[in-house]
């Protein structure tokens, strides 16, 4: 199954629900990217936006924590209602801490892999988690150019997830996902692709999310 997560990373902020109303139809789910300014140098959607989108987004939300000590700070999304939360291994001493915190609220567990970081650091983990984040950028800021090379890593951590017939873990993309690019990740192993600028950039968001689909369908 394909999944098209549009990120609201680029979207307009003044009139973010409206902006997600727009892609809500042709989408699986809406990507929400929480940067502190520590872990990544930028920094997003306070704790206040960050309620009032999971809340009243029309489908589920996947939560992308791109912050030092997300231990800290998980909890607090998932009482929002968070459906997917995604954290960084290289921003946490404690990632058994992070994925007991998300089961225990019944979401699914992402792990997030930088691009210089390698996808063994986070293989021993796979049991325990429901989707593996590959980024295809350094996170921090949408619009960056897609990093082909991350595909073997995409690969790597496909031929796992097969090898060990664990069914429910997605393989997420994330970072420069347009119409030249998503075959390319598609080709490689992905089956869930974050896609931001290409979509909010365009004048039919919620066209460009069905016509990145249809390239992979």
């Amino acid at each position: 199954m394909i999944r098209i997560c549009p990120s609201i990373l680029n979207a307009d902020h003044s009139n973010i629900i409206n902006e997600i109303n727009r892609v809500a139809r042709e989408s699986d789910l809406i990507h929400l990217d929480i940067m502190d300014n520590v872990f990544v140098p930028n920094k997003s959607f306070d704790l206040s936006a960050s309620e009032k989108i999971i809340k009243e987004s029309p489908i589920p939300v996947d939560v992308h924590l791109m912050i030092n000590e997300p231990e800290k700070s998980i909890p607090k999304y998932l009482e929002f209602g968070a459906k997917s939360l995604t954290f960084h291994i290289e921003a946490t001493s404690y990632p058994e801490i992070c994925i007991d915190q998300i089961k225990s609220h019944g979401a699914r567990v992402g792990i997030a892999i930088k691009p210089n970081t390698p996808f063994s650091s986070i293989s021993h983990l796979l049991e325990n988690i429901n989707m593996v984040l590959v980024m295809t950028v350094e996170p921090g800021f949408g619009g960056q150019a897609f990093m082909e090379k991350m595909m073997s890593k995409v690969t790597e951590a496909r031929a796992e997830i097969d090898r060990k017939h664990f069914q429910d873990i997605w393989l997420q993309v994330d970072g420069g996902i347009s119409l030249e690019t998503i075959d390319i990740a598609f080709k490689a192993g992905a089956d869930t692709f974050v896609a931001g600028s290409a979509v909010f950039r365009d004048k039919s968001p919620g066209e460009m999310v069905a016509k990145l689909r249809a390239k992979i369908s």
